[in-house]
């Protein structure tokens, strides 16, 4: 048996996050009505992060289009800069690196130098395996897969906020994911409208809450309710204040109708809300492209053109917000230099991200990439990991939320930063 005032405790944000699909009940709504609540105003700065969940070709994404090892290497998957091919042209960004023509939303981006792309980066684990080297790189540890929190979690507790919201780390997914895990509050909500939000850890404090919560309610101090329930009836006021079923998006705002375009819109509508939002995730899956993966069609190009245009309509969308704003993408590793019997990419080793900020060193492809001659390959097979995950991570956390404590945010890290960020 679970104690009321420990119950109380355990299920947290977790007792409105089941069967409020009609609305939030009376007794819950009145007793949020009845507790004295300040809205906590907007914090200083917001950081956005993209899981791409399969592992990223970043070869395919940003193309070293005069690589000619690459283009003997993927003889149906090879695309060029060049007008008049097979395939449409990549768009060049620089003489070297061509980005996909599916994603030519990020081209003004790019020009505007608020777009960065790091080619190269990876993590230092040689794991090919999605679910390891997604949880090491969630945990922040590579080498370490005891790590009980993530990186992301730790990044909250160093924001060094004497009181925080119940929206100040949130992740736009049916469950919490592995970079959120740890001491620090954070929630992950799965839909705004159903107002269907679990706390970390808490199921079954969840499960017990539906069944149980208004006769505990019924029982309890007024006073025992406002110190252990108030970040709950806090979440659940700012909720009420807000018309989220009803969210208009800026004009020039087109969201893309898949879950990853639904889950941007949803952070812009927090961030607009002004609900003390400081770290958002969202992720994005279909990365893993063992089969047909294609060129300029097909599977790959569907997930980057997704992938550019939900971003790409997000930062429309938040304008009024986009000095506060910077949102980078990763994913666990990147696909094999020489495509397949199948016309895919295996599981390879060093990917690229794309950083998007008003304090991004934009407009320029960061990493060091060799030509991609068999000596130059990581196992002879794969683009060798250049740029530890952890160089990039940090540097955006330290620079955009003023986080300077990178032996919490990454222990045993004792790398360099590579200057994606403004100075």
């Amino acid at each position: 048996m679970v104690s009321r005032r420990g119950f109380l405790k355990s299920g947290g944000l977790a007792l409105f996050g089941v069967g409020l699909m009609g609305g939030i009940p009376a007794f819950l709504a009145e007793a949020a009505a009845s507790n004295k609540f300040v809205e906590p105003g907007k914090k200083k700065k917001i950081m956005v992060t993209i899981f791409q969940r399969g592992a990223m070709d970043g070869l395919m994404a940003v193309t070293p289009f005069t690589d000619e090892n690459l283009q003997k290497a993927r003889p149906t998957l090879f695309m060029t800069a060049a007008q008049g091919g097979k395939t449409k042209p990549l768009i060049d960004l620089d003489g070297r690196f061509g980005l996909h023509p599916t994603m030519r939303a990020f081209e003004p981006l790019f020009k505007d130098k608020r777009l960065a792309i790091v080619h190269g980066i990876g993590s230092p684990n040689n794991t090919r395996s999605h679910f390891d080297a997604q949880d090491y790189m969630e945990a922040g540890t590579p080498f370490n897969k005891g790590t009980a929190s993530g990186w992301l979690n730790r990044a909250v507790g160093l924001l060094g906020h004497d009181t925080a919201t119940p929206f100040q780390a949130v992740s736009l997914t049916s469950s919490l994911p592995r970079s959120f895990y740890g001491d620090n509050a954070s929630v992950a909500i799965s839909n705004l409208q159903d107002f269907s939000i679990q706390m970390r850890g808490n199921q079954s404090g969840a499960n017990m809450a539906a069944k149980s919560f208004e006769d505990l309610y019924g029982q309890t101090t007024s006073g025992l309710l406002k110190s252990t329930g108030k970040e709950s009836f806090d979440a659940v006021k700012m909720l009420q204040k807000n018309d989220v079923k009803n969210y208009t998006p800026s004009l020039n705002a087109k969201y893309p109708n898949s879950a990853l375009g639904n889950s941007l819109k949803q952070i812009a509508q927090l961030i607009k809300m002004d609900v003390g939002l400081e770290i958002a995730f969202a992720e994005s899956g279909g990365w893993d492209t063992h089969f047909n993966q294609g060129s300029d069609n097909g599977i790959f190009a569907r997930n980057v053109n997704d992938l550019s245009n939900s971003i790409v309509a997000f930062w429309n969308d938040i304008e009024a917000y986009q000095d506060d704003v910077t949102l980078m993408t990763m994913t666990e590793f990147g696909r094999t230099v020489h495509q397949n019997g199948t016309g895919g990419t295996d599981h390879g080793r060093a990917s690229c991200n794309f950083i998007l900020g008003n304090d991004v060193n934009g407009g320029i492809v960061h990493g060091d990439i060799k030509p991609l001659s068999v000596e130059n390959l990581e196992d002879g097979r794969d683009l060798a990991v250049t740029t530890d995950f952890r160089s990039v991570f940090s540097e955006v956390a330290d620079k955009h939320l003023k986080i300077g404590n990178d032996q919490v945010l990454f222990p045993d890290w004792k790398g360099t930063k590579i200057g994606v960020m403004k100075a």
